[in-house]
């Protein structure tokens, strides 16, 4: 098994490389970084010191385009960027213009979309999708298998439970309508978010509101208010020693 590294790749100080890794044009790898075997690391994307990236990683990928996808096309992307001290699990995918602020962990088979931005100390969980165009705070935890759709927002210190799902899709259409209705989900600061709850398009947890598990949110969820059932309806206050300023 061999390895390839450009001869236009950066490698810092104190990088141990994997068998049959590709390491592409441009690539800026900082010092004390540990890569896995089967690591693939496209052109331009920089990962910064003291980061581990595991066995079959793939950092920098281009999105692939369906025919009927209603994304335009792209051939431009700025680079991926992995941030300093930051983790990356086993068979991980990481997308091109997807920046991760440092000391990030991402578990196994988990995949960020272009287009994402994730805040420091953010546990990203296995088998998490976290799609296109959507901003991560600090110091969240998204846990194992939850999906978070496409233009969303997730604030600081948000908790999202295993199995939670978001949409972005108000009709399900067959029309042209629905290319202008795509609207993803809003979690504040603090907002938190039991498993296996639904979020509908374009919803808002405000600040500290809590989503009961199994709960489907089809309205807004007002801020330091419980919801819970199918539909979601107020339950009660946020004990005041839950909150964030306790």
């Amino acid at each position: 098994m061999s390895t390839y590294i450009d001869d236009q790749a950066i490698i810092g100080e104190n990088v141990v490389i994997g068998h049959n890794c590709i390491i592409e044009k441009n690539v800026k790898i900082g010092s004390n970084v540990t890569i896995g075997h089967n690591v693939i690391i496209y052109e331009g994307s920089t990962i910064e010191e003291n980061c581990q990236i595991h066995d079959n990683v793939v950092i920098g990928k281009k999105p692939m385009r369906a025919k009927r996808s209603i994304l335009k096309e792209q051939k431009d992307f700025k680079p991926a960027i992995i941030g300093r001290g930051s983790t990356i699990g086993t068979n991980a995918i990481i997308y091109t213009e997807a920046v991760l602020g440092s000391e990030v962990f991402v578990a196994d088979l988990a995949t960020i979309r272009e287009k994402v931005t994730i805040g420091t100390q953010t546990i990203i969980g296995r088998g998490v999708a976290i799609e296109n165009e959507c901003r991560i705070g600090a110091r969240c935890k998204i846990e194992t298998n939850a999906y978070i759709t496409a233009f969303s927002s997730i604030g600081n210190d948000v908790f999202v439970a295993p199995c939670v799902v978001t949409s972005n899709d108000n009709y399900m259409g067959r029309t042209e309508k629905r290319f202008k209705e795509f609207r993803g989900c809003i979690i504040e600061d603090g907002g938190r978010v039991g498993a296996n709850a639904t979020l509908l398009p374009g919803l808002k947890v405000e600040k500290e509101g809590v989503v009961g598990a199994g709960s489907v949110a089809t309205k807004q969820v007002e801020s330091e208010w419980i919801v819970v059932g199918t539909p979601a309806r107020k339950l009660r206050k946020v004990d005041a020693e839950q909150l964030l300023k306790s």
